[in-house]
């Protein structure tokens, strides 16, 4: 039945805490990057990407720690998230809902779709789509159906990332074979329902809870546990919660978030074990 890692979004804070976790676990003797399937949503399709690259842990861990020079903070401002409300409480469809924050996604969009793909692809080691199952979590932003990229949809693997992060209100959609897409959030911060089948699951989610009509994945996780998989759910501990700040798309925290992950992971390594196996 296979093992499943599934990376759940959380923006640039997100990355590093995940890379910092699984950084931790590969020192304490588990590499979750050898899963059969990995399944990233927003922040979660970066480190999917880089992982299953061939890239090492420890190397992609390290580019964490580096000084944020150049880079911008962004923001995802409480109208913006508003609006989001809105949109959930107007439309009873969740898939209509999501078609109308499509529709505003351009609005406050803080860069060209050119500039945020280039900025994608410089955090991949490899353009191209790895022998791993690699699913990428990405919603229509004209009819809000989730969309799911791997190697045999036909769209790169630049274009599938730059579409699972184009958070609505702070960066524009994507476009893929002519159709606009948004941030694979909007449909799940994990999308773990898409590890079905498999016998082991384990999910490192920055978001821990949904929202509204978003599930949150300790139900999706449970679902799947009731089809029989083993499970476990791995979120920010308190120290991470506060390494991460307030802002997830704010660089300067990425560091310590990093460091956060990485420190996590020994206490939670037994529990992930359990699920896994070791080497």
């Amino acid at each position: 039945m296979g093992r499943t890692l599934v990376l759940g979004g959380g923006g640039v804070t997100g990355i590093a805490w995940e890379l910092g976790v699984l950084a931790g676990l590969r020192e304490a003797g588990l590499d979750l990057s050898a899963a059969d399937t990995v399944v990233g949503t927003s922040a979660g399709s970066v480190v999917g990407a880089q992982i299953t690259s061939g890239a090492a842990i420890e190397d992609l861990y390290a580019r964490q720690l580096r000084p944020p020079d150049g880079e911008i903070a962004a923001r995802l401002h409480p109208g913006v998230l508003a609006r989001w409300a809105w949109a959930f409480v107007r439309e009873r469809d969740p898939r209509r809902a999501r078609a109308r924050i499509g529709r505003m996604a351009h609005a406050g969009s803080g860069s060209s779709v050119a500039e945020r793909r280039r900025v994608i692809a410089s955090r991949l080691p490899s353009v191209q789509w790895p022998r791993t199952d690699l699913l990428i979590a990405a919603v229509d932003a004209r009819t809000g159906e989730r969309a799911v990229f791997e190697r045999t949809t036909g769209a790169a693997l630049v274009d599938a990332v730059t579409a699972s992060c184009a958070v609505p209100g702070v960066w524009p959609p994507a476009v893929i074979g002519g159709r606009p897409y948004i941030d694979g959030g909007v449909h799940s911060t994990s999308n773990a329902d898409l590890a079905a089948g498999s016998g082991g699951v384990v999910a490192l989610c920055p978001i821990a809870r949904g929202a509204g009509p978003l599930p949150g994945p300790a139900d999706e996780l449970a679902a799947l546990e009731a089809s029989g998989a083993r499970t476990a759910l791995v979120s920010p501990d308190a120290a991470a919660v506060a390494a991460i700040g307030p802002n997830v798309l704010d660089p300067a925290a990425r560091a310590a978030s990093a460091r956060a992950g990485r420190a996590q992971a020994p206490a939670v390594a037994e529990r992930i074990a359990g699920v896994w196996g070791r080497e």
